[in-house]
């Protein structure tokens, strides 16, 4: 059954406590912590402080997206304030399997994201060391954008190769993810639905994640 990550950046941020023991309640599966830093992307968002203050607050996994130039040096700050996935992204790391052991040997799973236009290739010689790919639907930067149809076809050529050499490597999809395409993602492989908006501008959040997973 597919996961369901709903994204905080889309949450009120004066009440961040509230809104990530809200979302376990409604029946998510892991939150997402969308982390920028104003040069990779174009917004600035949260730190290590954001995910300590958080992590009282609920038991689920805490799995933070480092949309960040040069990662390398904030992997441990977010893995001691409580980060249980921590996903760099590829295009921001000049030394990616350096970075992912780094994670892996912190005692969090190793992520790597790939933007839209991104090739898949970009993952396939350290696709082993993975616990998960992060696909971009959307350009990163902004929550509430419109979904790229081509990352289904993305979401199953990953999924092809990921089966075709035996692995467990997870498929998360983070962009535009609504419940009018989140059928298409599931049968096109994906295992984790990031939602931002979806959720959190839904007038019931526990109707919203049950739509998502369908």
């Amino acid at each position: 059954m597919v996961k369901i990550a709903p994204s905080i950046l889309s949450a009120d941020f004066a009440a961040m406590g509230d809104a990530v023991r809200e979302m376990e309640r409604a029946g998510a599966d892991l939150i997402h912590v969308d982390v920028m830093d104003g040069h990779f992307v174009p917004n600035l968002t949260f730190g290590p402080p954001m995910v300590s203050a958080i992590r009282p607050h609920t038991r689920l996994p805490l799995d933070v997206h480092l949309m960040v130039e040069d990662p390398g040096w904030l992997v441990p700050l977010f893995i001691r304030a409580g980060a249980d996935y921590v996903t760099v992204h590829e295009e921001g790391t000049p030394h990616l399997h350096r970075v992912v052991t780094a994670i892996r040997e912190g005692g969090a799973k190793a992520g790597v994201a790939l933007n839209p236009a991104t090739p898949l290739a970009m993952v396939e010689d350290i696709l082993e060391e993975l616990d998960m790919v992060l696909l971009m639907s959307v350009n990163p930067g902004f929550g509430g954008q419109s979904f790229i149809p081509k990352a289904l076809e993305r979401v199953e050529r990953l999924k092809a190769m990921i089966e075709t050499r035996g692995l467990s490597t997870l498929i998360e999809v983070d962009g535009g993810v609504t419940a009018g395409n989140a059928d298409q993602l599931k049968r096109a492989g994906a295992d984790i639905l990031v939602a931002g908006s979806a959720v959190f501008g839904a007038p019931d959040r526990p109707k919203a994640i049950r739509e998502l997973r369908g």
